[in-house]
């Protein structure tokens, strides 16, 4: 790669390198505020999970910028690791809130917008089939 070889191709890739990394760090750190001052686990899950996917993600770009200034060769493994962090975060979050509804987890008063009762169909039935350590656990419980 010739084009890497030239004085102006380091001084941009720095400071790609370096406002990626700045930026990633910011969002991070806000990110991390949510975890302390927000009030329940809908509104705690939210902003990192969001941010932070975002913050580490940028961190991983200024990383890949690094090393393409400094080995000059680009490594598809930290291109791997933020496509997988894009991917799996939001779905983690996505789960967690779910569970969290499952659960019937209450959230605070104050907070608006709050989850609407689950309906029937949201919610889990028992198997028809017994389980073989529990054999009436099959059978249908009438309301």
């Amino acid at each position: 790669m010739a084009w890497l070889d030239k004085a102006w191709v380091d001084t941009a890739l720095e400071a790609l390198t370096a406002f990626f990394l700045i930026a990633g760090a910011l969002i991070t750190f806000i990110s991390s505020f949510g975890m302390v001052h927000l009030r329940d686990f809908y509104l705690r899950m939210h902003g990192p999970a969001k941010a932070t996917t975002l913050g580490v993600g940028l961190i991983l770009v200024a990383c890949m910028f690094y090393f393409l200034l400094i080995e000059r060769t680009f490594h598809i493994q930290l291109l791997l690791v933020t496509i997988f962090l894009l991917i799996t975060a939001p779905i983690s979050a996505h789960l967690l809130a779910k569970v969290a509804l499952h659960q019937k987890l209450p959230s605070d008063i104050s907070t608006t917008g709050a989850p609407s009762e689950l309906r029937e169909e949201d919610v889990g039935q028992e198997p028809d089939t017994p389980h073989p350590e529990d054999p009436g656990s099959g059978q249908r419980h009438s309301p």
